[in-house]
């Protein structure tokens, strides 16, 4: 594969947000370019970015070779001050601005039924993205970027909980010490329709791909959704609006029991975001796109299955 970038050693990032509830282009933008750190603890209006960013080595942070150059919110005040705390140099008043001033864009917003609309002038373009979770959040939207991806338009799309540190010591099956993995569950907050993404990865990144069927038996605010693998296990997700957000991974087997308890998001972000950039120079994906595919059919399916009174649809 080749790098999908003209200089992999300085790589110009455009990034696109913001939504309710989402902060992204504070701190991914922090992540790459450092962040001025009395404005953003005191004005950021997501105090948990500088609680976890003020906790880092602030003259050490950053992504070297790559910074973010340009933003662009829907509310132009937005983007101006995601500029001044993040220090990102150009605001754009349209996306559109972006195209031939960077080498590549991050849309940080997770609102999935978007996605494809703000995707589209880059795919048109050419230019390489990055898509926030999820990638969409139905079935026709989630063929179209598949058919995108099949030509060979370049764009990854993930949760952050796949790169969590807590993770990665149990990644795709590495939990012999509880036996035959028999039951696996998670607590997540919020939507289903945003962040029901987050349980899903992180159950595929412990487990490895390969869940058949999801039943959400829940409501807009509490979705319990259960899924079962192809290895004979079972998963179940409680995502609850206003459940604290504290990700607990809890697996039993034939053997033993472990919790895995997430708690280092700076870590979990950088990550995510240096995977996107080895992409830009690599050219090779961090994950194969199938998973991408799962993933998004079982976000859909939970809604789908909800909107049926809990019938179990399957992937």
């Amino acid at each position: 594969m080749a790098a999908l970038v003209k200089d992999p050693e300085n790589i110009r990032l455009g990034i696109i947000g913001m939504t309710e509830g989402n902060g992204h282009p504070y701190s991914w933008s922090a992540i790459f370019n450092s962040y001025d750190m009395d404005a953003m603890t005191r004005e950021c209006p997501f105090p948990g970015i500088p609680e976890y960013l003020n906790k880092e080595d602030h003259t050490s942070m950053g992504i070297p070779g790559a910074r973010v150059a340009m933003v662009y919110c829907d509310d132009r005040k937005d983007a101006e001050h995601v500029s001044r705390l993040s220090l990102v140099p150009e605001i754009a008043d349209r996306p559109e601005e972006m195209i031939g001033k960077v080498d590549a864009v991050i849309i940080a917003t997770d609102k999935g039924f978007e996605h494809r609309a703000r995707a589209l002038p880059f795919i048109e373009a050419g230019v390489p993205l990055f898509i926030d979770k999820p990638l969409c959040d139905n079935l026709e939207d989630l063929a179209f970027f598949k058919s995108h991806v099949e030509k060979g338009v370049p764009l990854i799309s993930s949760s952050s909980m796949r790169y969590c540190k807590e993770i990665a010591p149990w990644f795709h099956g590495k939990y012999n010490e509880v036996g035959e993995l028999r039951f696996i569950t998670m607590t997540m907050p919020k939507k289903w329709e945003t962040y029901g993404i987050h349980a899903l990865e992180a159950l595929c990144a412990v487990t490895g791909c390969g869940y058949i069927s999801i039943r959400n038996t829940g409501d807009e605010k509490r979705n319990i959704c259960h899924l079962k693998h192809k290895k004979g296990f079972d998963a179940v997700i409680a995502n609850s609006s206003d459940m604290l957000y504290n990700p607990v991974i809890s697996l039993t087997g034939t053997k033993g029991a472990f919790n895995i308890v997430i708690k280092d998001s700076y870590t979990s972000f950088r990550n995510q975001m240096l995977a996107f950039v080895d992409y830009l120079r690599s050219g090779t994906p961090p994950m194969p796109f199938s998973e991408t595919e799962e993933l998004m059919k079982l976000v859909a399916g939970g809604i789908e299955s909800r909107l049926r009174n809990g019938a179990e649809i399957f992937i």
